[in-house]
Protein backbone atom coordinates (compact mmCIF):
# COMPACT_ATOMS: atom_id res chain seq x y z
CA UNK A 1 0.00 0.00 0.00
CA UNK A 2 1.20 3.40 -0.59
CA UNK A 3 1.95 5.32 2.35
CA UNK A 4 1.60 8.73 0.99
CA UNK A 5 1.58 10.56 4.47
CA UNK A 6 4.67 8.84 5.69
CA UNK A 7 6.49 10.87 8.45
CA UNK A 8 3.98 13.33 8.91
CA UNK A 9 1.98 14.37 11.98
CA UNK A 10 -1.78 15.13 11.81
CA UNK A 11 -3.52 16.63 14.54
CA UNK A 12 -7.30 15.14 14.47
CA UNK A 13 -10.02 16.99 16.63
CA UNK A 14 -13.15 15.40 17.21
CA UNK A 15 -15.83 17.67 18.30
CA UNK A 16 -19.43 17.50 19.97
CA UNK A 17 -21.34 15.24 17.18
CA UNK A 18 -23.29 12.21 16.77
CA UNK A 19 -20.29 11.59 13.83
CA UNK A 20 -17.72 11.71 16.51
CA UNK A 21 -17.37 7.99 16.12
CA UNK A 22 -16.96 8.28 12.55
CA UNK A 23 -13.47 10.60 13.50
CA UNK A 24 -12.16 7.23 14.86
CA UNK A 25 -12.16 5.39 11.47
CA UNK A 26 -10.84 8.64 9.83
CA UNK A 27 -7.79 8.32 11.87
CA UNK A 28 -7.36 5.07 11.20
CA UNK A 29 -7.19 5.60 7.69
CA UNK A 30 -4.53 8.44 8.09
CA UNK A 31 -2.44 5.74 9.71
CA UNK A 32 -2.96 3.47 7.74
CA UNK A 33 -1.14 5.89 5.10
CA UNK A 34 1.78 6.23 7.32
CA UNK A 35 0.75 9.30 9.31
CA UNK A 36 1.62 9.75 12.82
CA UNK A 37 -2.09 10.78 14.69
CA UNK A 38 -2.50 12.91 17.20
CA UNK A 39 -5.71 13.06 18.60
CA UNK A 40 -7.89 15.95 20.74
CA UNK A 41 -11.19 15.87 22.12
CA UNK A 42 -13.44 18.62 23.01
CA UNK A 43 -15.35 18.57 25.96
CA UNK A 44 -18.61 17.78 23.60
CA UNK A 45 -17.15 15.31 21.83
CA UNK A 46 -15.78 13.36 24.81
CA UNK A 47 -19.72 12.71 25.02
CA UNK A 48 -19.74 10.64 22.23
CA UNK A 49 -16.29 8.78 22.68
CA UNK A 50 -13.66 7.91 25.13
CA UNK A 51 -10.03 9.16 25.03
CA UNK A 52 -8.85 5.73 25.83
CA UNK A 53 -10.51 4.75 22.39
CA UNK A 54 -8.31 7.00 20.41
CA UNK A 55 -5.01 6.49 22.81
CA UNK A 56 -5.57 2.86 21.87
CA UNK A 57 -5.66 3.45 18.10
CA UNK A 58 -3.13 5.96 17.95
CA UNK A 59 -0.75 5.34 20.41
CA UNK A 60 -0.30 8.52 21.26
CA UNK A 61 -1.58 10.61 24.72
CA UNK A 62 -5.47 12.17 23.81
CA UNK A 63 -6.28 15.69 25.12
CA UNK A 64 -9.39 16.71 26.58
CA UNK A 65 -8.82 19.27 28.91
CA UNK A 66 -5.51 21.23 27.66
CA UNK A 67 -5.19 22.38 31.00
CA UNK A 68 -4.77 18.62 32.32
CA UNK A 69 -1.46 19.20 32.33
CA UNK A 70 -0.65 22.64 33.45
CA UNK A 71 3.49 22.40 33.32
CA UNK A 72 3.23 21.23 30.05
CA UNK A 73 0.55 22.39 28.40
CA UNK A 74 1.74 25.61 27.09
CA UNK A 75 4.68 23.66 25.58
CA UNK A 76 2.62 21.12 23.98
CA UNK A 77 0.30 22.91 22.62
CA UNK A 78 3.38 25.06 20.34
CA UNK A 79 5.11 22.23 19.49
CA UNK A 80 2.34 20.30 17.82
CA UNK A 81 0.71 22.75 15.94
CA UNK A 82 4.98 23.30 14.42
CA UNK A 83 4.79 19.90 14.22
CA UNK A 84 1.78 19.14 12.72
CA UNK A 85 1.40 18.79 8.40
CA UNK A 86 -2.20 19.19 9.12
CA UNK A 87 -4.76 19.86 11.53
CA UNK A 88 -8.35 18.19 10.92
CA UNK A 89 -11.26 18.82 12.22
CA UNK A 90 -13.99 15.74 12.08
CA UNK A 91 -16.84 16.08 12.75
CA UNK A 92 -17.20 19.51 13.16
CA UNK A 93 -19.98 20.75 15.00
CA UNK A 94 -21.92 24.02 14.39
CA UNK A 95 -20.59 25.70 17.88
CA UNK A 96 -16.73 24.01 16.32
CA UNK A 97 -17.07 26.05 13.52
CA UNK A 98 -18.19 29.24 14.91
CA UNK A 99 -15.20 28.99 17.09
CA UNK A 100 -12.76 28.48 14.25
CA UNK A 101 -14.06 31.57 12.37
CA UNK A 102 -14.15 33.66 15.21
CA UNK A 103 -10.82 32.60 16.63
CA UNK A 104 -11.77 31.28 19.88
CA UNK A 105 -9.35 29.16 21.60
CA UNK A 106 -11.02 27.60 24.72
CA UNK A 107 -10.09 24.56 24.29
CA UNK A 108 -7.17 22.60 22.30
CA UNK A 109 -8.14 21.84 18.84
CA UNK A 110 -8.56 25.37 18.60
CA UNK A 111 -5.54 26.22 20.44
CA UNK A 112 -3.62 24.54 18.05
CA UNK A 113 -5.48 25.55 14.71
CA UNK A 114 -4.67 29.06 15.88
CA UNK A 115 -0.82 28.35 16.61
CA UNK A 116 -0.48 26.30 13.21
CA UNK A 117 0.19 27.22 9.92
CA UNK A 118 -0.61 23.71 8.55
CA UNK A 119 -3.41 23.36 6.29
CA UNK A 120 -6.70 23.45 7.87
CA UNK A 121 -9.32 20.37 6.90
CA UNK A 122 -12.58 20.99 8.37
CA UNK A 123 -15.30 18.40 7.97
CA UNK A 124 -18.60 19.61 9.37
CA UNK A 125 -21.73 17.47 10.50
CA UNK A 126 -25.00 18.62 11.77
CA UNK A 127 -28.71 19.20 11.39
CA UNK A 128 -29.64 20.54 7.89
CA UNK A 129 -31.06 23.58 9.50
CA UNK A 130 -27.90 24.31 11.33
CA UNK A 131 -25.71 23.74 8.63
CA UNK A 132 -27.62 25.78 6.16
CA UNK A 133 -28.32 28.38 8.82
CA UNK A 134 -26.73 32.18 7.51
CA UNK A 135 -24.73 32.06 10.79
CA UNK A 136 -23.07 28.74 9.67
CA UNK A 137 -22.60 29.35 6.14
CA UNK A 138 -20.99 32.73 6.87
CA UNK A 139 -18.58 30.73 9.42
CA UNK A 140 -17.41 28.66 6.26
CA UNK A 141 -17.25 31.20 4.05
CA UNK A 142 -14.83 32.80 6.72
CA UNK A 143 -12.84 29.58 6.83
CA UNK A 144 -13.11 29.17 3.38
CA UNK A 145 -11.30 32.92 2.79
CA UNK A 146 -8.43 32.29 5.41
CA UNK A 147 -7.26 29.20 3.20
CA UNK A 148 -9.33 26.22 5.18
CA UNK A 149 -10.74 23.10 3.43
CA UNK A 150 -14.30 22.67 3.78
CA UNK A 151 -15.19 18.72 3.35
CA UNK A 152 -19.07 19.39 2.36
CA UNK A 153 -21.30 17.15 4.40
CA UNK A 154 -23.32 14.47 2.10
CA UNK A 155 -27.00 14.17 2.17
CA UNK A 156 -28.41 11.25 4.05
CA UNK A 157 -30.10 9.85 6.98
CA UNK A 158 -29.76 12.08 10.21
CA UNK A 159 -29.57 11.41 13.61
CA UNK A 160 -33.02 12.82 13.74
CA UNK A 161 -34.41 10.85 11.53
CA UNK A 162 -34.82 12.84 8.59
CA UNK A 163 -33.01 13.41 5.25
CA UNK A 164 -31.19 16.47 4.51
CA UNK A 165 -27.78 17.84 4.07
CA UNK A 166 -25.32 17.69 7.28
CA UNK A 167 -24.17 14.36 7.30
CA UNK A 168 -20.75 13.99 7.59
CA UNK A 169 -18.67 13.37 4.60
CA UNK A 170 -17.30 9.47 4.24
CA UNK A 171 -14.51 9.06 6.24
CA UNK A 172 -12.42 8.44 2.70
CA UNK A 173 -13.32 11.45 1.33
CA UNK A 174 -11.95 13.51 4.74
CA UNK A 175 -8.67 11.62 4.22
CA UNK A 176 -8.18 11.95 0.56
CA UNK A 177 -8.71 15.90 1.17
CA UNK A 178 -5.95 15.92 3.97
CA UNK A 179 -3.62 13.97 1.61
CA UNK A 180 -4.00 16.46 -1.33
CA UNK A 181 -3.64 19.29 1.24
CA UNK A 182 -0.29 17.42 2.60
CA UNK A 183 1.53 16.19 -0.16
CA UNK A 184 0.08 18.45 -3.46
CA UNK A 185 1.53 21.99 -3.70
CA UNK A 186 4.93 22.79 -2.19
CA UNK A 187 6.94 20.35 -4.84
CA UNK A 188 4.27 19.76 -7.98
CA UNK A 189 5.89 19.62 -11.24
CA UNK A 190 9.29 20.52 -9.97
CA UNK A 191 12.16 18.36 -11.45
CA UNK A 192 14.42 16.81 -9.04
CA UNK A 193 17.17 14.91 -9.39
CA UNK A 194 18.09 12.53 -6.06
CA UNK A 195 21.54 10.48 -5.55
CA UNK A 196 21.77 7.49 -3.37
CA UNK A 197 23.49 4.81 -1.76
CA UNK A 198 27.52 4.24 -1.86
CA UNK A 199 29.07 3.73 -5.08
CA UNK A 200 31.58 0.58 -5.43
CA UNK A 201 35.48 1.01 -7.03
CA UNK A 202 36.72 -2.34 -8.18
CA UNK A 203 40.08 -3.69 -7.19
CA UNK A 204 39.36 -6.78 -9.24
CA UNK A 205 36.64 -8.66 -10.56
CA UNK A 206 36.12 -9.70 -7.09
CA UNK A 207 36.75 -7.27 -4.52
CA UNK A 208 35.67 -2.95 -4.65
CA UNK A 209 36.30 -0.30 -2.12
CA UNK A 210 33.40 1.24 -0.55
CA UNK A 211 31.44 2.82 2.48
CA UNK A 212 28.78 1.68 4.79
CA UNK A 213 26.08 4.17 2.96
CA UNK A 214 22.74 2.35 3.07
CA UNK A 215 21.22 4.52 0.21
CA UNK A 216 17.99 5.01 3.21
CA UNK A 217 18.36 8.63 3.21
CA UNK A 218 18.41 9.41 -0.39
CA UNK A 219 15.26 6.75 -1.08
CA UNK A 220 13.43 8.50 1.35
CA UNK A 221 13.92 11.97 0.14
CA UNK A 222 12.95 10.83 -3.03
CA UNK A 223 9.94 8.69 -1.70
CA UNK A 224 8.97 11.93 0.38
CA UNK A 225 9.58 14.27 -2.93
CA UNK A 226 7.49 12.10 -5.40
CA UNK A 227 4.38 12.21 -2.38
CA UNK A 228 4.74 15.50 -2.54
CA UNK A 229 4.43 16.23 -6.73
CA UNK A 230 7.84 16.37 -7.71
CA UNK A 231 9.06 14.36 -10.89
CA UNK A 232 12.07 12.24 -9.26
CA UNK A 233 14.85 10.88 -10.58
CA UNK A 234 17.12 8.59 -8.54
CA UNK A 235 20.17 8.11 -9.47
CA UNK A 236 21.51 5.08 -6.91
CA UNK A 237 24.50 3.31 -6.33
CA UNK A 238 24.02 -0.14 -5.39
CA UNK A 239 21.88 -0.88 -2.24
CA UNK A 240 19.38 -3.65 -0.84
CA UNK A 241 16.21 -1.51 -1.07
CA UNK A 242 13.08 -1.40 -2.75
CA UNK A 243 12.70 1.50 -5.72
CA UNK A 244 10.37 4.36 -4.41
CA UNK A 245 7.44 4.71 -5.71
CA UNK A 246 6.76 7.40 -8.19
CA UNK A 247 10.70 7.72 -9.42
CA UNK A 248 12.40 7.06 -12.21
CA UNK A 249 15.66 5.56 -10.59
CA UNK A 250 18.92 4.88 -12.78
CA UNK A 251 21.21 1.91 -11.50
CA UNK A 252 25.18 3.22 -11.36
CA UNK A 253 28.24 1.05 -9.66
CA UNK A 254 31.09 3.67 -9.53
CA UNK A 255 31.53 7.40 -8.91
CA UNK A 256 32.30 7.79 -12.90
CA UNK A 257 28.94 6.54 -13.34
CA UNK A 258 27.30 8.41 -11.02
CA UNK A 259 28.82 11.66 -12.72
CA UNK A 260 27.82 10.64 -16.13
CA UNK A 261 24.39 10.33 -14.64
CA UNK A 262 23.96 13.33 -12.91
CA UNK A 263 26.19 15.32 -15.75
CA UNK A 264 23.89 13.91 -18.15
CA UNK A 265 20.34 14.91 -16.22
CA UNK A 266 21.34 18.19 -14.68
CA UNK A 267 20.81 20.67 -16.60
CA UNK A 268 17.18 20.07 -16.97
CA UNK A 269 16.27 19.60 -12.89
CA UNK A 270 15.71 22.49 -10.70
CA UNK A 271 16.58 20.46 -7.30
CA UNK A 272 19.71 18.62 -7.29
CA UNK A 273 20.02 16.77 -3.78
CA UNK A 274 23.22 14.74 -3.23
CA UNK A 275 22.81 12.26 -0.61
CA UNK A 276 25.04 9.45 -2.42
CA UNK A 277 28.06 8.72 -0.07
CA UNK A 278 30.64 9.01 -3.86
CA UNK A 279 34.42 7.55 -2.89
CA UNK A 280 36.83 10.07 -2.68
CA UNK A 281 39.48 7.67 -4.46
CA UNK A 282 39.04 4.99 -6.89
CA UNK A 283 42.09 2.60 -7.56
CA UNK A 284 44.59 3.62 -10.39
CA UNK A 285 43.91 0.42 -12.04
CA UNK A 286 41.55 -1.76 -11.97
CA UNK A 287 43.33 -5.98 -11.81
CA UNK A 288 41.94 -8.02 -14.76
CA UNK A 289 41.95 -11.17 -12.16
CA UNK A 290 41.57 -11.69 -8.85
CA UNK A 291 44.67 -10.27 -6.42
CA UNK A 292 46.09 -13.16 -4.80
CA UNK A 293 47.09 -13.37 -1.59
CA UNK A 294 51.33 -13.31 -0.61
CA UNK A 295 52.96 -13.08 2.24
CA UNK A 296 54.30 -9.35 1.78
CA UNK A 297 52.30 -6.19 1.74
CA UNK A 298 50.26 -4.60 -2.13
CA UNK A 299 49.90 -1.57 -2.38
CA UNK A 300 47.55 0.23 -4.16
CA UNK A 301 47.80 3.22 -5.95
CA UNK A 302 44.59 5.65 -6.03
CA UNK A 303 43.48 8.23 -8.01
CA UNK A 304 40.97 11.20 -7.06
CA UNK A 305 37.64 10.72 -8.37
CA UNK A 306 35.71 13.74 -9.60
CA UNK A 307 33.44 16.15 -7.34
CA UNK A 308 30.19 15.69 -8.90
CA UNK A 309 28.57 18.25 -6.74
CA UNK A 310 31.70 21.13 -6.80
CA UNK A 311 31.15 20.29 -11.01
CA UNK A 312 26.91 21.06 -10.61
CA UNK A 313 27.58 24.06 -8.66
CA UNK A 314 30.41 25.38 -11.34
CA UNK A 315 27.22 24.79 -13.92
CA UNK A 316 24.02 25.78 -12.01
CA UNK A 317 22.03 28.55 -13.44
CA UNK A 318 20.08 30.87 -11.60
CA UNK A 319 17.86 29.85 -9.41
CA UNK A 320 18.31 26.23 -9.24
CA UNK A 321 19.05 24.83 -5.99
CA UNK A 322 21.69 22.27 -4.86
CA UNK A 323 21.89 20.63 -1.75
CA UNK A 324 24.79 17.97 0.21
CA UNK A 325 25.37 16.34 2.64
CA UNK A 326 28.45 16.69 4.99
CA UNK A 327 29.27 13.14 6.81
CA UNK A 328 31.71 14.23 9.55
CA UNK A 329 33.30 13.00 12.37
CA UNK A 330 34.65 15.92 13.95
CA UNK A 331 34.55 19.90 13.67
CA UNK A 332 31.07 19.29 12.18
CA UNK A 333 29.73 22.82 11.66
CA UNK A 334 32.96 24.04 10.28
CA UNK A 335 33.88 21.47 7.61
CA UNK A 336 29.85 21.51 6.13
CA UNK A 337 30.26 25.63 6.21
CA UNK A 338 33.45 24.85 4.11
CA UNK A 339 31.84 22.64 1.65
CA UNK A 340 28.55 25.16 1.46
CA UNK A 341 31.05 28.01 -0.02
CA UNK A 342 33.23 25.75 -2.03
CA UNK A 343 30.64 23.97 -3.77
CA UNK A 344 27.90 26.75 -4.48
CA UNK A 345 25.51 24.96 -2.55
CA UNK A 346 22.38 26.78 -1.35
CA UNK A 347 22.08 23.83 1.64
CA UNK A 348 24.09 21.52 3.36
CA UNK A 349 23.22 18.72 4.85
CA UNK A 350 25.50 18.54 8.30
CA UNK A 351 25.89 14.19 9.78
CA UNK A 352 27.85 13.18 12.79
CA UNK A 353 28.71 9.78 11.25
CA UNK A 354 30.64 9.13 14.35
CA UNK A 355 27.54 8.31 15.88
CA UNK A 356 26.07 4.97 16.32
CA UNK A 357 22.34 5.69 16.74
CA UNK A 358 22.69 7.95 13.05
CA UNK A 359 23.51 7.87 9.84
CA UNK A 360 24.68 4.94 7.79
CA UNK A 361 23.06 2.08 7.80
CA UNK A 362 20.37 3.30 10.15
CA UNK A 363 16.52 4.13 10.12
CA UNK A 364 17.07 7.25 12.12
CA UNK A 365 19.17 10.68 11.76
CA UNK A 366 19.86 13.50 13.15
CA UNK A 367 22.06 16.42 11.97
CA UNK A 368 21.87 20.80 11.07
CA UNK A 369 20.87 22.30 7.96
CA UNK A 370 23.33 24.82 6.75
CA UNK A 371 21.68 27.40 4.38
CA UNK A 372 23.53 29.75 1.77
CA UNK A 373 21.87 32.58 3.50
CA UNK A 374 23.24 31.94 6.94
CA UNK A 375 20.47 30.06 8.75
CA UNK A 376 20.63 27.15 10.67
CA UNK A 377 18.08 24.17 11.93
CA UNK A 378 19.08 22.10 13.73
CA UNK A 379 17.07 18.53 13.51
CA UNK A 380 16.87 15.87 16.15
CA UNK A 381 17.11 12.50 16.02
CA UNK A 382 14.19 11.06 13.97
CA UNK A 383 13.28 8.55 11.48
CA UNK A 384 14.84 9.29 8.15
CA UNK A 385 11.32 9.17 6.67
CA UNK A 386 10.44 12.16 8.70
CA UNK A 387 14.14 13.99 8.56
CA UNK A 388 13.35 13.65 4.62
CA UNK A 389 10.30 15.63 5.18
CA UNK A 390 11.69 18.37 6.89
CA UNK A 391 14.71 18.84 4.61
CA UNK A 392 12.10 19.06 1.69
CA UNK A 393 10.22 21.77 3.80
CA UNK A 394 13.21 23.57 3.94
CA UNK A 395 13.49 23.22 0.12
CA UNK A 396 10.63 24.23 -0.46
CA UNK A 397 10.37 27.62 1.67
CA UNK A 398 13.16 28.76 -0.19
CA UNK A 399 11.13 29.32 -3.37
CA UNK A 400 13.85 29.19 -5.74
CA UNK A 401 13.51 25.91 -7.56
CA UNK A 402 9.54 27.37 -8.23
CA UNK A 403 10.94 30.37 -10.39
CA UNK A 404 14.04 27.94 -11.83
CA UNK A 405 11.10 25.61 -12.87
CA UNK A 406 9.58 29.22 -14.51
CA UNK A 407 12.56 30.16 -15.91
CA UNK A 408 13.70 26.42 -17.83
CA UNK A 409 10.04 26.28 -19.48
Amino acid sequence: MSRPLAGRTVLLGITGSIAAYKGVEVGRRLMALGAGVHATLTRGGAQFITPLTLRTLTRNPVTVDMFEEPQEWEIKHVSLAQRASAVVVAPASANAIAKLALGIADEFVYTVALASKAPLIIAPAMNTSMYEHPATQENLQTLRARGAIIVEPEVGELASGGVGRGRLAKPEAIVAAVVEAVTKGDLQGLRLLVTAGPTREPLDPVRFMSNRSSGKMGYALAAAAARRGAQVTLVSGPTALAEPEGCVVIRVNTAEEMREAVAGRFEECDVLIAAAAVADYTPAQMNASKLKRSKGAITVQLTRTADILAECGDRKRPGQVLVGFAAETDDLLVNAQQKLKAKHLDMIVANDVSRADVGFDSDENAGVLLLSSGKQVTLPKMSKVVFAERILDAIAALGQPRKAHRRSR
